[in-house]
C-alpha cells in the first residue's frame, strides 16, 4: 500500500462500519487521524480501539453534522488538534427511504442536509488551509446509487449524485495547488446493516453481483488511502466504483 506518513486526515462517520475500515486503511499507512462522529461514547471506544491495533496517536471529535455551527467548527478543531490537515474523507451520511409520493419533507431535508450539505461546508473549509500549504487531499464517498438511481430512494441518490458533481467542480478549482478531490463509490458492503438481511435477500443481491459477493469495508479503505496518497496526485475529478462489478461504469 501506499505511505501516508506524515499526513493528517479527518473522517467524518469514522465509527461506522465503512468508516471505521477507512480509518483503519489510513492509520496503517501512517496517518494521524482526527475521528468524527455525532455519538461520542462509539468514537471514544473506536479511537482507543484503534490506537491498541493499529497504534498512533489519534483524537476524536463529535461533530452532530445536521448543526451547521458545529460543521463550521469541525475544520478548524481538527487543525487545531492535528497542526495540519492533509486529508478530508466526507464519509458520513444517513437514509431515509420511501418511495417519492411518500417522502416527507424532513426526510427529504435531513438527507441533503448530511448527505451533501455538510459536505460542501467541510470541503469549503478544507479548501483555505489545504491552498495555503499547495497540498490536499479531498475524497467523499458517494454510491453506486448515485450513477444508477434506485427506487425509493430519491433523497440519497440526489445526494450522492450531487456530492459527486460538486467534486469535479471543486477539482478543477483547486488543482493548480497540487489538491485533488475524488470520490469512491461503494456498491453492496458487508456491513451490521446487511447482516441483518435473510439468507435469500443476500442471495437476490450477490446474484446481481458478477464477483457473486458482497464488498468489504476493506475494499473502501483501500481505495481511499490509495486516493489519498501522494502518488495518486495525478488523478483528481474521478470516481472509483468498488462494487464487484455490478456496474461497470466509466
Amino acid at each position: 500500500m501506499f505511505s501516508l506518513k506524515g499526513m493528517t486526515a479527518l473522517v467524518t462517520g469514522a465509527s461506522g462500519g465503512i468508516g471505521s475500515s477507512i480509518a483503519v486503511a489510513l492509520a496503517k499507512q501512517g496517518a494521524r487521524l482526527a475521528l468524527s462522529g455525532s455519538n461520542s461514547d462509539k468514537l471514544r471506544a473506536f479511537r482507543e480501539q484503534l490506537i491498541e491495533e493499529v497504534g498512533g496517536d489519534h483524537v476524536e471529535i463529535t461533530c452532530d453534522l445536521s448543526d451547521r455551527t458545529q460543521v463550521e467548527e469541525l475544520i478548524p478543531a481538527a487543525i487545531d488538534t492535528l497542526g495540519q490537515l492533509d486529508i478530508l474523507v466526507n464519509n458520513a451520511g444517513i437514509t431515509r427511504d420511501n418511495l417519492a409520493m411518500r417522502m416527507k419533507d424532513e426526510e427529504w431535508d435531513q438527507v441533503m442536509q448530511i448527505n451533501l450539505e455538510s459536505s460542501f461546508r467541510l470541503m469549503r473549509a478544507a479548501a483555505r488551509p489545504m491552498m495555503k500549504s499547495r497540498f490536499g487531499r479531498i475524497v467523499s464517498i458517494t454510491s453506486v446509487v448515485g450513477a444508477t438511481g434506485n427506487p425509493g430512494q430519491m433523497n440519497y441518490v440526489a445526494a450522492k449524485a450531487g456530492l459527486t458533481g460538486m467534486s469535479k467542480s471543486l477539482a478543477q478549482e483547486l488543482a493548480t495547488r497540487s489538491i485533488t478531490v475524488n470520490c469512491v463509490a461503494p456498491g453492496f458492503i458487508r456491513t451490521a446493516m446487511t447482516e441483518e438481511l435473510s439468507d435469500a435477500q443476500k442471495d437476490t443481491i450477490n446474484a446481481r453481483i458478477p464477483m457473486a459477493k458482497m464488498g468489504e469495508g476493506e475494499d473502501i479503505g483501500a481505495a481511499v488511502a490509495y486516493l489519498a496518497s501522494r502518488e495518486a496526485g495525478y488523478i483528481t475529478g474521478q470516481t472509483l466504483h468498488v462494487n464487484g462489478g455490478m456496474a461497470m461504469l466509466s
